[in-house]
């Protein structure tokens, strides 16, 4: 029999106010969405705002010695790596943010964003960093040595041979074309964080992870650079491990975008220069992106928003496939992942783009676990059908006749056991402005009482990070 899904905690647990900035905290996966911010939002800024910048960026060829390249296409692909360098963290820092150990001195993120011909359009593909490949023939950066090719994890192909290799690599993986590379530290992540002023995250579920001393509570919290490090960085959440983080990754990213937007910070050419040049201090990237590169982006996604970003991540055959001498790996789903790289190529959306569209809430419990009643509060006949109708529709079970509360409900009501609290949260999300009610021995099934400010039933969804979905989907009301 399906039931509501029970509470994620055995004591209920006192929410913790939405946060301002302080400062508090893998790596340059939160300076890759920081740069991914700029490059997505980037907006009207000219050669007085960025001139100077481009000689803050350190420079490097991650494109020496390539041959037999894909063919270009349609829009560009920018490669963004971050590396798991610690060099310039204190041991305060260390012991603060949770960052012991050594660094492996390879790439702890990789994303590739794609910007459609029409610069109206971004779509960010996250690669997972164990993701099971086939290293191309290379010159080991260490020690010299010409090796031939080999099965590895993507994230070594930095330590083995540099950004050449991870360029090589990504290319034959995907069949893809990369325009631009651009490579960044987490000191740099941080920093931006503070200097737009936070970000707000929300959140369906408590956070915590012990090994980066995440503790985020259900709903919306604004983080500084140190809280959003721990946020991106954290894999111990869920059993998603990489998956979830990735997910985390793209959300944060949307938030960013958001907020960089709505923020002024693109319409405001010193805002922006202070942004830039807290971020690109401490970026690499190709000769090949420079001041004009900058300002053309700038002004052909002049109104760029969220809604115009999508998220998703390559499709996962086996997320802990065996390699003798790799241990546990990623294997893609060779044939959606084909499906993703044909749409890039083709300069092709992965998510549905429809303006005016009912946004979909994001929730914990999938509808389809959830049992809900429904008992009509107002003098508006059949209410009580129409919404059981519309809940069923939307995924999910509603059992027994719609019921008559009696005529004067004003608000529309929730009951549920704390139990069951998580399936209320997920019931509430599809009636906006509903009151939780909480009431000890109620049961497993969630009951809804329609109010007069009822409007309508709004869908909702469980996470999934392989789904491709736009900015606006996931960032906060």
């Amino acid at each position: 029999m399906t039931a509501p899904a029970p509470s994620s905690r055995s004591q209920p647990r006192t929410r913790r106010p939405r946060r301002t900035p302080k400062s508090r905290p893998r790596w340059g996966l939160r300076c890759a969405a920081c740069l991914s911010a700029l490059l997505l939002a980037a907006a009207g800024s000219g050669h007085a705002v960025v001139s100077g910048l481009d000689t803050a960026i350190g420079r490097i060829d991650p494109f020496e010695g390539l041959n037999d390249r894909p063919r270009g296409s349609d829009g560009q692909n920018f490669l963004l790596v971050g590396t798991d360098g610690r060099e310039k963290l204190t041991q305060q820092q260390r012991k603060r943010y949770h960052l012991g150990g050594a660094p492996c001195h390879c790439t702890d993120t990789i994303m590739l964003v794609h910007l459609s011909g029409d610069r109206r359009r971004a779509s960010v593909l996250s690669i997972p960093r164990d993701s099971y490949v086939q290293l191309p023939a290379h010159t080991d950066r260490t020690t010299g040595e010409r090796l031939p090719a080999s099965p590895g994890k993507i994230n070594a192909a930095y330590a083995h041979g540099g950004p050449q290799l991870t360029v090589r690599t990504v290319e034959e993986m995907t069949g893809l074309h990369i325009d631009h590379y651009l490579e960044v530290d987490f000191v740099s992540f941080m920093k931006t964080v503070d200097v737009v002023g936070g970000v707000d995250i929300c959140s369906v579920r408590p956070m915590r992870d012990r090994y980066t001393g995440l503790d985020l509570p259900v709903g919306t919290s604004r983080l500084n650079g140190g809280e959003a490090l721990q946020y991106v960085r954290s894999r111990h959440i869920d059993g998603a491990s990489d998956l979830g983080r990735m997910q985390r990754q793209q959300r944060f990213l949307a938030a960013l975008v958001h907020r960089v937007a709505d923020g002024g910070v693109l319409i405001n050419p010193v805002k922006f220069n202070r942004v830039a040049t807290t971020l690109l201090g401490s970026v690499r990237a190709d000769r090949g992106f420079g001041t004009d590169e900058m300002v053309d982006l700038g002004r052909a996604m002049r109104h760029f928003k969220p809604s115009s970003s999508e998220f998703v991540s390559v499709p996962i055959a086996d997320p802990s496939y065996p390699v003798p001498g790799l241990g546990s790996t990623v294997m893609w789903d060779r044939e959606k992942a084909g499906k993703i790289f044909r749409a890039l190529r083709g300069d092709r959306p992965l998510a549905a783009h429809r303006p005016g569209r009912q946004r979909t809430a994001l929730v914990d419990v999938a509808p389809e676990r959830i049992r809900v009643r429904v008992d009509n509060g107002t003098d508006r006949a059949g209410l009580g059908h129409r919404v059981t109708r519309a809940l069923r529709a939307t995924g999910f079970v509603t059992t027994g006749s719609p019921g008559d509360a009696g005529v004067g409900t004003r608000r529309t009501v929730v009951t549920y056991d704390p139990a069951w609290d998580r399936s209320a949260r997920t019931v509430a999300a599809a009636l906006p402005g509903a009151e939780l009610r909480p009431e000890y021995g109620h049961g497993p099934v969630i009951r809804v009482t329609v109010g007069e400010d009822f409007r309508q039933v709004r869908k909702v969804r469980p996470e999934d990070p392989v789904t491709a979905v736009t900015g606006d989907q996931v960032i906060c009301d």
